[in-house]
């Protein structure tokens, strides 16, 4: 018999033993932590696609487990033991049935972030349904993302991304132990993990994906820059990041050797000096490449999508208004400034298109058009000019062409295509910033300080989850009401004049000191949106080649 609040199951690798939670919650929660998927990745497996995990005879699941190495120590203990998963479930549920389950990934631009830095299990207690909820880790900065030359060479490429194809194979192996259904599976990723999704959905389409459906909020494949892993700047890249490890120059079959010797910490530190530096100007390195054949990123993302190489499956997806406002500098103040920062973060752009790209944004100091004047007189008068141009290109932009494309993606053995859904979050959180990268994700999660506010904000975060936890369970965001009363309907994105999205907070200026309660949620085209990011949306083959 189980013994009191301490759940075992059964699995292909052992039986694992987890902890009761109730922490205030609707339902109390059953959690599992730190179950290992793969084999510790240090020695020669640093920098190596993970291994499977070995059989294990009793583990003990009550605590998560170590994440992988990235940034600053914190409480949560770093190692490269570090590909693990956490699964929470509902303690009273019908054994007899299958739970759909959703998988999260990551965000963090693919140096930092850990599998439990989101309420993962505040989504899954307040579902309306049972469902089972799944956050892991995986490796990043140098150690899952280290394009070059030669790590092409050696078959190492997108290690990360091959991680969390392995963590979607556990599932498939053991998420019915748990209770939950193989078939029924949803990934969700935020940031750097929407745009991890947006790979998984062009990855092996000639076979069915280990999931269902997908969410992807403020990223996609097309996201910010996919290139070769030769790229000049990778190589820069590379070659600096070597010169913090006191390796030099050595011959080919003795980098490796070499690299393997440095201590993981050594390691973390030279990854992390290497993004500091590049951070400024938003060229972030150790990031995803294109690794050809048999890869996990086998061609440039747009001509995936254009050649009709993705998995057809329904997917929700948006952005946030401010998307661009956490990574400009916030005191550009010149008009030169905008040209420059765009010249630098993307020197495959011609000339012409950067004179283009200065009238599709009109200079507010020339004061032909109000609409990028800054209003805030602490920040630069190119800030909100530069933030807008900044996000569509690396985040809105990207969200849409998946949009598009899957909205348009019927086919000869498909009758209709998947539904799509997008959304924007337009509810401001911080004066400055307003609504800026990522400020959505303690709405869809309910997590306390975003559902116990104002009438109108707890309403926000009460219908995101609703629809949030309803398009997990079946599919599509308006089926399961929720406990949360009734909500608008939200119309399906489509080509022509279809193009709708439902718009959370827009006017609304609780947050930042303000009495406006501005439109919880609303219907609207995406009209507002679409002239800028055409600009970015035909020049994105530039940035991945």
């Amino acid at each position: 018999m189980p013994r009191p609040g301490r759940p075992r199951v059964s699995t292909r690798q052992g039986t694992i033993i987890g902890i009761e939670v109730e922490r205030g919650y609707p339902q109390p929660l059953e959690q599992f932590l730190g179950i290992p998927y793969a084999l510790s990745t240090d020695g020669e497996r640093i920098f190596s696609p993970p291994v499977p995990v070995s059989l294990v005879k009793e583990f003990d699941a009550s605590k998560y487990g170590q994440r992988c190495p990235s940034g600053p120590r914190d409480s949560t203990p770093q190692g490269e033991d570090c590909l693990n998963l956490n699964i929470f479930r509902p303690k009273n549920r019908d054994t007899d049935k299958k739970l759909p389950v959703l998988v999260y990934l990551h965000g963090g631009a693919f140096n930092f972030g850990a599998g439990n830095t989101r309420q993962i299990p505040d989504l899954v207690a307040w579902a309306a349904e049972p469902m089972i909820g799944i956050s892991f880790n995986y490796r990043v900065g140098a150690f899952g993302f280290l394009p070059s030359k030669f790590m092409e060479e050696q078959g190492l490429l997108n290690v990360g991304l091959k991680d969390q194809a392995l963590l979607f194979q556990w599932v498939q192996d053991n998420i019915a132990a748990f209770g939950g259904d193989p078939d029924n599976v949803t990934i969700m990723g935020s940031s750097a993990g929407a745009h991890s999704v947006g790979h998984h959905l062009l990855h092996n389409t000639d076979t069915p994906p280990p999931f269902r459906r997908a969410i992807l909020e403020s990223g996609a494949a097309t996201a910010r820059a996919v290139y070769p892993p030769t790229n000049p700047l990778h190589e820069q890249q590379f070659h600096e990041f070597l010169q913090l490890l006191s390796i030099p120059s050595l011959p080919t079959d003795q980098i490796l050797p070499a690299l393997r010797e440095k201590s993981f910490w050594a390691i973390n530190t030279a990854s992390g000096a290497i993004f500091e530096k590049y951070n400024p100007s938003v060229r972030w390195p150790f990031q995803p490449v294109i690794d050809g054949p048999g890869g996990m990123i086998p061609i440039a993302p747009i001509t995936a999508w254009k050649s009709g190489a993705f998995h057809r499956v329904p997917i929700l997806t948006g952005f946030n208004a401010n998307e661009g406002s956490m990574f400009v500098p916030s005191n550009a103040s010149k008009s030169q400034d905008f040209t420059d920062f765009f010249r630098m973060l993307l020197p495959s752009l011609p000339k012409n298109d950067l004179v283009i790209l200065n009238e599709v944004y009109p200079d507010p100091l020339l004061g032909k058009d109000e609409k990028y004047k800054e209003k805030d007189s602490s920040l630069g008068a190119q800030f909100t000019r530069l933030e807008q141009a900044y996000g569509d290109f690396a985040y809105v932009a990207p969200v849409l062409q998946t949009a598009s494309f899957a909205a348009n993606s019927s086919s000869s053995d498909t009758k209709e295509a998947p539904p799509v859904y997008l959304y924007k979050f337009a509810l401001p959180t911080n004066a400055s910033f307003l609504t800026y990268h990522g400020s959505h994700s303690p709405f869809i999660t309910h997590n306390p300080e975003a559902s116990r506010m104002s009438p109108t904000i707890t309403r926000i975060s009460n219908m995101m989850h609703a629809y949030w936890t309803s398009f997990i369970l079946t599919g599509d965001p308006n089926a399961v009401k929720g406990k949360f009363g009734d909500r608008v309907e939200w119309p399906r994105f489509s080509e022509g004049d279809g193009k709708k999205m439902l718009v959370f907070g827009e006017g609304n200026s609780e947050m930042i000191g303000g009495e406006e309660k501005g439109d919880a949620v609303k219907v609207v085209g995406d009209e507002g949106v679409s002239k800028e990011c055409g600009f970015w949306m035909e020049r994105t083959i530039l940035f991945e080649s």
